[in-house]
């Protein structure tokens, strides 16, 4: 009787939520010291590399953070994401610094690195006899050569 009593609470401390950090650890004293008019290497020395950068419409660096939720055995969902931009001139100079969050635009998918398994997509049942189909005993047997069975089967 104690062990059930016992193993109650510790059933339900495995099933507590899981959070998960990713991508860059913002500060608030680092977002303070990145100001417009600073060179490209003031804002490596303060933030550190990007995550990403993009010359497109003029030269920027991203540094991503996400923070994800997980429950029991379920899939992760993202709780937060921030962005900051930093925005830079011709002369590789601080133009403007960006903040931005979920709630500032469309949630997108960014790219995880996995590759997506054929596998999920089939139920149990068709993971487990798909392939009976194309065994040679169930192949053709009346003759007919167009791999229905005859009426006799």
């Amino acid at each position: 009787m104690l062990a059930v009593l016992l193993a109650g609470p510790v059933a339900l401390i495995s099933c507590g939520a899981q959070i998960d950090r990713h991508g860059h650890v913002f500060i608030d004293i680092n977002l303070q010291d990145i100001q417009p008019g600073q060179s490209k290497e003031e804002v490596k020395t303060v933030l550190g590399s990007p995550d990403t950068t993009s010359s497109i419409g003029g030269d920027a660096w991203y540094y991503i953070s996400t923070t994800q939720k997980t429950v029991a055995f379920m899939k992760p969902y993202e709780i937060d994401r921030q962005v900051l931009a930093v925005y830079f001139d011709g002369s590789e100079n601080v133009q403007k610094v960006g903040h931005y969050g979920m709630e500032d635009g469309i949630v997108i998918n960014y790219f995880k690195g996995e590759t997506p398994a054929r596998g999920k997509d089939l139920s149990l049942l068709n993971q487990l006899f798909g392939n009976i189909a194309n065994r040679k005993m169930f192949k053709d047997q009346s003759g007919s050569g167009s791999g229905i069975p005859g009426p006799g089967l």
